[in-house]
């Protein structure tokens, strides 16, 4: 009886056994399975994820790269604006006033000047198609119909002909310097506004500086925030200043050029007009 319960018993372990390790394998069967979808879900929505990372990015690098070209139109503006108040609108002001009108005068000589500027060599031609049939009248005419100094001051060596070779080129240099004091009207005030321009910012700077010792002397301490609004006033001052003076001495300088080159073309047109009246046996005496 013994034998048969522990023959029984032995069966039973082994069925228990064995169904329990069927379990066991069938169980970690579905945990794989569970994991491998674990991770090909994980996989996509990572994916996906990064993905729209990627997207939102790009967007944010777009809409910060609109941001800051907006910004940096306005704030070139709003940056000079700053500036100019915190440099103290007493002297700024001043510094400012040379730069418009030295501008207006740089502008007002441009336009002149280009519109004085002659073709000398197309109006030299068409006086002497005149003088070549003895129209003497008619070279004068063509000269008055033409605009600029070259053409002004032939016309007056024109008109005096009849009185010999010495008494045009008399006429042509005593009216060659007139047209050329026309020429350099208001070069003056643009050397002044420059001359001025830096003046005023040192005067800034000096009076800045004073700002600054008086501060320290109220105060008693030599601290950076005493003397910092007298010092950034006193640099503000003389960057504006000199910038003014900059941008005026580059304009002054192509007005200078300007004239120059418009006094080589009269002289030399004027010397061409003496030697085509002589050509044409202009000259009676």
């Amino acid at each position: 009886m013994r034998k048969l319960l522990a023959m029984l018993l032995v069966f039973g372990l082994v069925a228990f056994t064995y169904e329990t390790g069927y379990a066991q394998n069938d169980a970690a069967d579905q945990v794989e399975e569970a994991v491998d979808n674990m991770e090909e879900a994980a996989g996509e929505a990572a994916q996906d994820v990064e993905e729209a990372a990627q997207e939102t990015a790009q967007d944010v690098e777009e809409a910060a790269g609109e941001a800051a070209a907006a910004a940096s139109d306005a704030g070139g503006y709003q940056l000079l604006k700053r500036y100019f108040i915190d440099g103290d609108w007493r002297f700024m002001s001043f510094v400012l006033v040379c730069l418009i009108l030295g501008l207006a005068f740089c502008i007002e000589r441009i336009i002149t000047l280009n519109i004085a500027s002659t073709n000398t060599d197309k109006l030299l031609s068409r006086i002497d198609d005149q003088l070549k049939t003895g129209d003497v009248n008619g070279a004068m005419e063509v000269c008055k119909s033409t605009q600029g100094p070259t053409a002004s001051v032939l016309y007056e060596g024109l008109k005096y002909a009849d009185d010999g070779p010495e008494a045009v080129e008399k006429a042509i240099v005593s009216y060659g310097s007139v047209q050329m004091s026309l020429l350099e009207r208001g070069l003056v005030w643009i050397s002044l506004f420059i001359a001025i321009a830096p003046m005023l910012g040192f005067m800034g700077t000096v009076i800045g500086m004073i700002t600054a010792f008086d501060r320290i002397e109220a105060v008693g301490d030599l601290s950076p925030s005493v003397v910092a609004g007298g010092i950034k006033v006193a640099l503000l001052t003389t960057v504006f200043g000199l910038i003014t003076a900059i941008i005026l001495q580059i304009f002054y300088n192509y007005i200078v050029s300007k004239i120059d080159g418009i006094v080589y073309n009269m002289e030399d047109a004027s010397l061409a007009l003496v030697d085509i009246m002589a050509e044409n046996n202009v000259f009676k005496n």
